[in-house]
């Protein structure tokens, strides 16, 4: 299992590198997308994940496929079977556009454990990013999508959340307290 990197550590304050589009498809890029699911997918708290995380400084960040079930239950609406879903990948991710309109929601971080605070997002996100095969692509988020994507984007410009949050608080789990 790949050690998530804390605070502390330099690599989440680096302006992670792009990816060359010709690199997108290597082997190398590949394994890291495969460790970053792995690992993402060891965190029950955890909805998304970027290279510099588990310490590679790249402009790629995961969401776990998860994140639907919880929007889902969000809109009181049945899921999708689990299995029909894959997670979202983003290998050099850009913000298009956002909503003017912003929302004070709570974040929490696997790199900034148990810290929780208020940040102030957009409601709405537009990105451009490359799958893993190098296709680009455009996703709209609203909600909790949105927050993912500008959370993992400022990963990878080097800002944690505790950068931006307000009443920071401790919230250990619950079989530690």
């Amino acid at each position: 299992m790949n050690e998530i990197i804390q605070k502390e550590n330099k690599v989440l304050r680096q302006i992670a590198k792009e990816v060359s589009v010709e690199a997108i498809k290597s082997r190398k890029i590949e394994i890291l997308i495969r460790r970053m699911q792995k690992t993402l997918s060891g965190e029950e708290d955890g909805v998304a994940i970027a290279a510099p995380q588990i310490g590679e400084s790249l402009r790629i960040f995961i969401i776990s496929k998860r994140i639907f079930e919880i929007i889902a239950e969000e809109k009181k609406e049945l899921p999708k079977k689990t299995e029909e879903l894959e997670d979202l990948i983003f290998i050099n991710p850009e913000i298009l556009k956002t909503s003017k309109k912003k929302i004070s929601v709570e974040e929490g971080c696997l790199s900034v454990r148990w810290l929780y605070g208020k940040v102030e997002r957009s409601q709405k996100t537009l990105v451009k990013a490359y799958d893993q095969n190098g296709k680009p692509f455009t996703l709209g988020g609203s909600g909790l999508l949105s927050q993912v994507f500008q959370h993992e984007i400022d990963h990878l410009d080097g800002i944690l959340f505790t950068d931006k949050a307000k009443d920071l608080k401790e919230i250990l789990p619950k079989n530690n307290s």
